[in-house]
């Protein structure tokens, strides 16, 4: 036997060497496995766009026997936040934290059993800024849901996990709340339909309170139909009333601070009420004015600034009492918690949280003073014909993994627009607008306090006239109005440029075709 024979016989009966080699195994098969559940967690991610922490399923009440006609919401599927309960579900708040020091619900939320009631089916939980306080939709403790219009920015909070599993349709619609634009930022931001009900008018029995003078139960939709049928079930509203005239007024200032080219959004508007019946020449006003004259507890809250417009000022000093006030209150409901457990929080929800823990809030009897004298301005305004056309938020989307200390002015423009409803206490619905620079844009349609059926009916009936007028502003123009030839070339690979070239021709001679040309049937033709 030679040297290496010999030690390797003895290596071999050497127990420490197997031990070794045992541990080295063990090792590779660890790492194995948790790369496998890495890519299967990724992968999971992927399919659902990270928008769930929990998936289950509660189903509908039966359906009632014939001839009684089919149940409304019969056949669709939704999901709800992470803030509302489901019996024997542990409501988690969009934290760990809370799921770990809270016991499981021991009721079902009446919102969640009224559409349960209606023939929908619930398909789970969805991801939420944790304890409700954030409007970006990032998350420490479950990650960031992927918006689906726009996989590189965040989805917007707080419901981002419901407005994400609406827009990747992996529900028909989803359930959230809104407290200060918790459910019309994310909808604006992932391109689908959020309706915000009025105040108060829909019950928060079963939902965890954030701030109970500007919280509401709202839901989220791709399908204006299913919006409209949806809202109707979740007021109990009678689906049949007279139709009324409409006046649209537009807040000529309230665009001006966004930064979408208003012939997309104004311009739509004014385009698509010419088209239907029942509808007022839109007016235009200056709604910052408008406040500061009608809301006169408002002004010990506006900065002084010769670089301030009064408006701008205006609607700077409302978005400011709306967070003091969602401050004052979550103070209230969550202090002791907060000050026990002590949770660590995503960086800009902790130093929001302890912001309002640590703030003691004098003269709060102002700040319902202003919410009051809000809602009557609103109502003052629009009575009960009347709609509000605003900007859903004034800019695009947010890049991920963006430093929060850049954005300072973005959110106050966010907070300004978000704040008329909130404070008010009047509904919205905010409506996707197509697209600019690749991202989804957004307009609000407000109606006052108690006006949901109308401001619900109004959306409806317009909507398919304002996807068209949207649908025909996405033509490539030239600076002179005409069509770019170049832009369709560039689209089509440079297939045939005779015939494109003629049907340009004969499109910019015509402007009738062009309004009701879309683009889709354009390329048709070209092709």
């Amino acid at each position: 036997m030679s040297f290496s024979d010999r030690q390797l016989s003895k290596l071999a009966s050497n127990p420490r060497v197997w031990v070794v080699i045992g541990v080295g195994l063990a090792g590779i098969l660890v790492l194995a496995e948790v790369q496998r559940r890495r890519i299967r967690a990724k992968s999971s991610v992927n399919e659902d766009f990270g928008a769930f922490v929990a998936r289950f399923e509660l189903l509908p009440f039966p359906q009632p026997p014939p001839p009684a006609a089919r149940l409304p919401l019969s056949g669709l599927t939704f999901a709800i936040s992470d803030n509302i309960d489901v019996k024997n579900y542990v409501t988690g708040y969009g934290s760990t934290y809370w799921k770990r020091t809270h016991k499981a619900a021991e009721i079902t939320a009446m919102a969640v059993t009224t559409m349960l009631r209606n023939g929908s089916t619930c398909k789970g939980k969805t991801v939420m800024d944790e304890l409700g306080f954030g409007i970006l939709g990032e998350n420490r403790s479950y990650g960031t849901p992927i918006n689906p219009q726009k996989p590189s920015h965040v989805p917007g909070g707080s419901s981002s996990g419901s407005a994400a599993a609406v827009a990747a349709h992996l529900v028909d619609f989803a359930l959230g709340t809104d407290t200060t634009g918790c459910i019309r930022l994310p909808s604006s931001f992932c391109g689908i339909l959020g309706f915000r009900p009025s105040h108060g008018v829909v019950s928060t029995i079963g939902v965890l309170p954030n701030s109970q003078s500007l919280d509401t139960v709202g839901c989220l939709a791709s399908d204006p139909s299913v919006l409209h049928r949806v809202g109707h079930v979740l007021l109990q509203l009678n689906f049949l009333e007279p139709k009324k005239t409409r006046s649209i007024i537009i807040a000529d200032d309230l665009f001006q601070l966004s930064k979408v080219p208003i012939q997309k959004t104004v311009h739509v508007v004014r385009k698509a009420t010419e088209k239907l019946s029942g509808y007022k020449t839109p007016k235009h006003m200056n709604f910052g004015n408008y406040i500061a004259s009608n809301v006169p507890s408002l002004k010990r809250f506006c900065e002084e600034s010769r670089n301030q417009q009064n408006g701008i000022s205006t609607m700077k000093a409302l978005s400011s009492v709306m967070l003091i006030l969602q401050r004052y209150e979550f103070k209230t409901n969550h202090e002791e918690w907060i000050r026990s457990v002590k949770p660590k929080l995503g960086f800009d929800i902790s130093n929001r949280v302890w912001a309002a823990i640590n703030t003691t809030q004098e003269n709060v009897k102002s700040l319902y003073k202003v919410r009051t004298e809000m809602r009557a301005a609103l109502q003052s305004l629009l009575k009960d014909d009347g709609i509000l056309v605003i900007p859903t938020v004034a800019d695009p989307p947010i890049k991920l993994n963006t430093k929060k200390g850049l954005f300072t002015e973005v959110y106050d423009r966010i907070h300004a627009l978000l704040s008329i409803a909130s404070l008010s206490g009047g509904c919205q619905v905010a409506v996707p607008f197509g697209s600019h620079d690749g991202c989804p844009i957004s307009v609000s349609f407000i109606a006052s306090h108690g006006a949901d059926k109308f401001l619900l009916d109004t959306v409806l009936d317009m909507y398919s006239s304002l996807q068209e007028e949207v649908g025909t502003l996405q033509l490539p123009y030239n600076t002179n109005g005409t069509i770019d030839a170049a832009e369709l070339l560039k689209e089509k690979g440079g297939t045939k440029p005779q015939n494109v070239f003629c049907i340009i021709q004969n499109l910019n001679k015509d402007k009738r075709s062009l309004k009701i040309m879309n683009k889709k049937k354009l390329k048709a033709l070209i092709s």
